[in-house]
């Protein structure tokens, strides 16, 4: 069990969305940030950098918007879905085109590939997560 949902779980107050889709939304955007972090340092040791600028620019943009978004998801007092909405879509438009990125290097570089796995789960797991809020 993730640490997500074991705090979830033990808040004392009404978690006001499906704790294990929300628990999973968490586990995505902390992975995801962690993923493109990971990913921008190994760009930066690839040979010819100049052709990962874009991946670079997607992945800081990525993981800075899923850091913002496994904060403020995270807070459940006073929940309010008028912050969480637009900033899940946010974290679905950012992990969208910095997956497309990374997929368009994955045959090239591993890490690349990882990230955009790490992009394509972050981006399903918001939006399931913003159905929920429905």
């Amino acid at each position: 069990m993730s640490y997500a949902k074991q705090m979830l779980d033990a808040d004392p107050g009404i978690v006001n969305v499906d704790a294990a889709v929300l628990a999973a939304a968490i586990d995505a955007l902390s992975d995801c940030a962690q993923a493109c972090t990971a990913d921008v340092d190994d760009d930066l040791g690839e040979q010819d950098v100049t052709k990962m600028v874009k991946c670079i620019r997607l992945c800081l943009d990525c993981a800075d918007v899923c850091t913002a978004a496994t904060g403020v998801t995270s807070r459940q007092a006073e929940w309010d879905a008028a912050v969480n909405r637009p900033l899940l879509e946010v974290c679905v438009a950012s992990c969208k085109s910095c997956g497309d990125e990374c997929e368009r290097h994955a045959q090239m570089h591993e890490h690349c590939r990882v990230c955009a796995e790490a992009c394509r789960r972050c981006e399903q797991a918001c939006r399931a997560l913003l159905d929920a809020m429905k």
